[in-house]
């Protein structure tokens, strides 16, 4: 059990390591491409598919079974003990296509991040301006409501304390 979790934790870096690599460049799938396929038939230089890399699942199952077929033959050839069985060939088959998988949202939220957080910063940029101009003009406001405040309050001459009681009769 523990050499099956190992191997599958191992297929599903090797299945990111395979779908970064032919993001990068798939060179190994346009020369199979060249030698199956008649001119007509040939992918364009702009096409960008590969074995994993923007397949869909059916294919993508083909290949990387055959790729752990062809592995499997070599290993039984150099070493003649039984280490590949069917419990460790079909998780290095799942954690492989899982590990594709992994990769494809991670370039997928990748790009989509980058093109947020670019309009993200043009929407942060408007709000704060429209910010600074709300608080000038709450500025604004208040120094006119302050100025009309002083000019309606007529300035009265108030009597002291001391004074309003001499008028009502209690101090003499």
């Amino acid at each position: 059990m523990t050499l099956e979790l190992i191997v599958f934790i191992t297929s599903i870096l090797f299945g990111v390591v395979i779908y970064w690599r032919e993001s990068q460049g798939n060179g190994m799938y346009r020369f199979f491409n060249k030698i199956m396929n008649s001119k007509e038939l040939q992918m364009k230089l702009t096409d960008k598919k590969g074995f994993v890399y923007q397949q869909s699942f059916l294919l993508r199952l083909v290949f990387v079974t055959s790729l752990f077929l062809i592995v499997i033959v070599i290993t039984r050839f150099l070493i003649p003990i039984d280490l590949a069985t069917i419990s460790l060939f079909a998780s290095m088959i799942f954690g492989t296509l899982i590990g594709t998988y992994i990769a494809n949202f991670i370039f997928k939220s990748s790009e989509v991040i980058e093109e947020q957080s670019e309009s993200f910063e043009v929407k942060l940029d408007e709000v704060l301006e429209k910010g600074k101009d709300f608080i000038d003009d709450l500025q604004i406001k208040d120094a006119k409501e302050e100025v009309a405040i002083k000019k309606e309050t007529p300035k009265t001459d108030k009597k002291s304390a001391r004074e309003r009681l001499k008028d009502k009769g209690f101090l003499k």
